[in-house]
């Protein structure tokens, strides 16, 4: 008997379970199984016919192989079927590590007294097996070419059956990955309803008492008895200003938490959507503000376009230079991937070290004479590129400052209103 040759640590008592890994159903009521994916089987089926017409053998199949029984998911010639391993003649061969050619399964001590080969569920003679060994060893099954009668495929035709083995391994490993991307994808998914509702949730709560002391403090800063000079006053505005960075800071945690949610896309002007987002920081768009805009048509989410935009003209704001009168151009560029929506300053810039740092959630770069924030701003722009298809990018202005890009994919889109 061959030599058994396993993947590594999977024990013959988990095929079953690794089996499932590549979306493959092994069946409890012992049909035929299923593949996951429709484009997967048909790729199958292709091969499998080219299998059996390469060496001019009429049937082919690809056996999947449990710990207990044989389930053929593609077939030329004959029906999908099923069988216990027992009575296979893969499972005999399957392992070995090699591929297997016997001209008569008849004559074959392995075969003799097999059912498939005795007429009990099949005659075969002519009889060959490719392993179906995946990248990381593990043998799922195999290629296999049979006939009824006597055949002679040379070895050339014998060595095109092992390539389209290696392809039938291609296509169960492709949809082994896709599995794995839906399974990461829904747990990403899950991860980020978690975190929106867990924001909302401490937003909510801590939000009312802050509130509350606010309006204390308010009425306290209002109190005649309190006049200018008085020791209090310098204390209340220090608790009004903490508690006011509290509130900025919980609706920055909030608004990122948010993004990545359901996106609602929608033809949008770009100059529509920064006049808004610049009329939210208390500035219009003109030569008065040093802000202008390129109009440009996209497809976004015209909320999160918005806190994209809101952030990055915020910045340009905060971190301008003390040397120059501010100039911030908000821009796009139309390409094959998508609208790239870019704001370049003439600020302070952003040094090419940190870049990378600056865009991690609550990470400040703490330069001198910076003004406050949270550290989210640019985190949050990178989650609003991320859920459009695109990247955040940041570059320097040539002459100072920073520009900072956001791709918005097409691949989301219409096919209508690609460029």
């Amino acid at each position: 008997m061959d030599t058994v040759v396993y993947g590594p640590a999977v024990a013959e008592s988990d095929r079953t379970a690794a089996i499932r890994n590549y979306g493959l159903d092994p069946g409890a009521d012992g049909g035929a199984p299923l593949l996951a994916d429709g484009d997967a089987a048909g790729a199958l089926t292709n091969l499998v016919r080219l299998a059996a017409r390469l060496c001019g053998v009429p049937y082919s199949v690809v056996n999947i192989i449990t710990d207990d029984r044989q389930r053929q998911i593609a077939a030329s010639g004959v029906d999908p079927a099923v069988c216990s391993r027992d009575d296979s003649m893969c499972a005999k061969v399957f392992l070995a590590g090699r591929t297997t050619v016997v001209p008569d399964a008849s004559q074959d001590p392995r075969f003799v007294d097999n059912p498939f080969v005795t007429g009990v569920i099949a005659s075969v003679r002519f009889y060959a097996s490719v392993p179906l060994e995946t990248t990381s060893g593990f043998v799922l099954g195999s290629l296999c070419i049979f006939s009824e009668g006597s055949a002679s495929p040379t070895a050339e035709q014998i060595g095109m059956v092992e390539v389209l083995a290696r392809q039938v391994v291609e296509v169960l490993e492709l949809q082994h990955r896709t599995l794995q991307l839906s399974d990461a994808l829904a747990e990403l998914q899950r991860s980020n309803a978690m975190l929106g509702e867990f924001a909302g949730r401490v937003s909510h709560d801590l939000r009312i008492p802050l509130t509350t002391i606010l309006g204390y403090v308010e009425l306290a800063e209002d109190d005649p008895d309190i006049q200018p000079g008085h020791p209090a006053l310098e204390y209340l505005e220090f608790i009004g200003r903490g508690g006011r960075r509290m509130l900025r800071t919980l609706e920055d945690v909030l608004e990122y938490s948010r993004v990545d949610g359901g996106l609602r896309r929608e033809r949008v002007s770009l100059l529509a959507v920064t006049e808004e987002a610049a009329h939210d920081l208390g500035v219009e768009l003109g030569f008065a503000s040093g802000i202008s805009c390129a109009d440009a048509e996209l497809l976004a989410d015209p909320v999160q376009l918005r806190m994209l935009l809101q952030n990055l003209l915020a910045n340009s704001l905060n971190y301008r230079s003390p040397e120059r009168d501010l100039k911030v151009a908000v821009g796009a560029a139309v390409t094959r991937q998508g609208v790239t929506v870019s704001v370049a300053d003439n600020g302070v810039g952003i040094l090419p070290a940190d870049r990378k740092r600056a865009v991690e959630p609550l990470v400040r770069l703490n330069r001198a004479g910076d003004a406050p924030g949270t550290g989210l701003g640019l985190a949050t722009c990178q989650r609003i590129a991320h859920a459009h298809g695109g990247e955040l990018d940041i570059q320097g202005t040539p002459g100072g400052g920073a520009t900072i890009s956001a791709l918005f994919s097409w691949e989301l889109s219409e096919p209508a209103v690609r460029p």
